[in-house]
C-alpha cells in the first residue's frame, strides 16, 4: 500500500513538473490556420531556436486565425501587454494591414517589432520582348505618360503589390500616384499572364511567383527590391543601385507586447538573430525560397515605423483609407 501510495505521489509530482514546464515555456503566435507564412514562421523559428539551445524548452506554437491576423493582434494589445515570454508571427501584411486600419483601430505602436530574418523579394516584371530595359526606362515612361504603363499585381488595389511600384515612382519624383493604372488579378501566375499577353506593361510581385516564368524565357525582371542582389540571382540589379531607394518584401519576423522591459526585448531581438546566424536557418530559406533579410531590434522597428507611415500616406492618397 505505501509503495503504491509514493509512486502514485511521485507520479503527482512529474505531472506537476510536466505542466509547470509547457506552462514556463514560451509561445508564439501564428495568427492564422496551420500551414502558410506565419503558422511557417512560428514553428520554423521555435524550432530552430530549441535546437541551437536559444531557448531551454521547445516553444509552443498557438494558432489563431481571424481577420488578416486582427484577432491575434487584439488579444496580444488587451490581454497579454506585458507578457515576456510571448512572441508572434508577423509579415508584410501585418503592417499593410496596421496602416491601412484593417484592424479597427489598432495601431503598429501597440506592439514591439522585434525583427525579420527573411524575405520572400519584391520584383518588377516585364516580358522579354518589352521596350523597357530598365526600371528608369519604366519609370520615365510613366513620368512622360501615365497612361501608357499598367501594372498587374496579385492583390487588391491598394495592397501590397499595387503599393510597391508607387513607392519607386515616388522616389523618382512622380508624385500623382492615383494616375498610375493598377490591375488586381487573382494571384502572381495572372499577373505575369497579362503582362507576357500584352494587357499590362509590368508586372508587380514576389520573386517566388516569377521563378519559372523567368526560367522559361518569357519574362525579365528589371528590378528586385532587397537591400542586395538575391543569391541565384545576381544578375538581377536592386531598385536601389537603379537609384531608387525602396525595400519592399515580404518580410518574415516577429512582434512581441508593447509593455514588456527592454531587457526582455533585447533578449527576443538576441535570440532571433541567433536563429539568423544559424545553418539551421540558412537551409530553412533554401528549402522554402526566401532570401536573405535580416533587421533584429531597434533596426528593425525603425523600418516598421517608417514602411507603416509611408503605406499609411499612399493609402490615403488612393482612396483606399480615408
Amino acid at each position: 500500500m505505501t509503495n503504491r501510495l509514493f509512486k502514485a505521489l511521485m507520479t503527482s509530482a512529474v505531472l506537476s513538473v510536466s505542466a509547470t514546464t509547457v506552462v514556463a515555456a514560451a509561445e508564439c503566435i501564428a495568427p492564422a490556420n496551420p500551414g502558410g507564412g506565419w503558422d511557417f514562421t512560428c514553428r520554423q523559428i521555435g524550432k530552430i531556436m530549441y535546437d541551437i539551445k536559444a531557448v531551454d524548452k521547445p516553444v509552443q506554437v498557438t494558432n489563431m486565425p481571424g481577420a488578416g491576423g486582427g484577432l491575434a493582434y487584439n488579444h496580444v494589445v488587451s490581454e497579454r501587454a506585458d507578457d515576456g515570454d510571448l512572441i508572434v508571427a508577423a509579415s508584410s501584411a501585418t503592417t499593410t494591414r496596421l496602416a491601412q486600419n484593417a484592424y479597427a483601430g489598432m495601431t503598429a505602436d501597440q506592439v514591439r517589432f522585434v525583427g525579420a530574418i527573411g524575405a520572400d523579394p519584391g520584383v518588377i516584371v516585364v516580358a522579354a520582348d518589352s521596350p523597357y530595359k530598365s526600371l528608369g526606362d519604366l519609370v520615365e515612361a510613366i513620368k512622360s505618360d501615365p497612361g501608357s504603363v499598367a501594372f498587374a499585381g496579385g492583390s487588391a488595389v491598394g495592397g501590397f503589390d499595387h503599393l510597391k511600384p508607387l513607392m519607386i515612382l515616388k522616389e523618382g519624383g512622380f508624385t500623382d500616384i492615383t494616375k498610375v493604372k493598377y490591375i488586381g488579378v487573382d494571384g502572381g501566375a495572372d499577373a505575369i499572364t497579362q503582362t507576357v499577353g500584352g494587357f499590362t506593361q509590368a508586372m508587380t510581385g514576389d520573386m517566388s511567383e516569377v521563378v519559372s516564368f523567368l526560367s522559361n524565357g518569357d519574362i525579365r525582371v528589371i528590378a528586385v527590391l532587397t537591400e542586395d542582389r538575391v543569391p541565384g540571382f545576381d544578375d538581377i540589379p536592386t531598385a536601389k543601385e537603379q537609384g531608387f531607394d525602396v525595400v519592399a518584401v515580404n518580410w518574415r519576423g516577429l512582434y512581441a507586447p508593447k509593455d514588456i522591459s527592454d531587457d526582455k526585448f533585447n533578449e527576443w531581438a538576441d535570440k532571433l538573430q541567433q536563429v539568423a546566424d544559424s545553418p539551421e536557418w540558412a537551409q530553412a530559406m533554401k528549402d522554402n525560397g526566401l532570401a536573405p533579410f535580416t533587421k533584429v531590434g531597434g533596426d528593425f522597428q525603425s523600418y516598421v515605423d517608417s514602411l507603416v507611415t509611408d503605406i499609411n500616406a499612399m493609402s490615403k492618397e488612393l482612396g483606399v483609407i480615408q
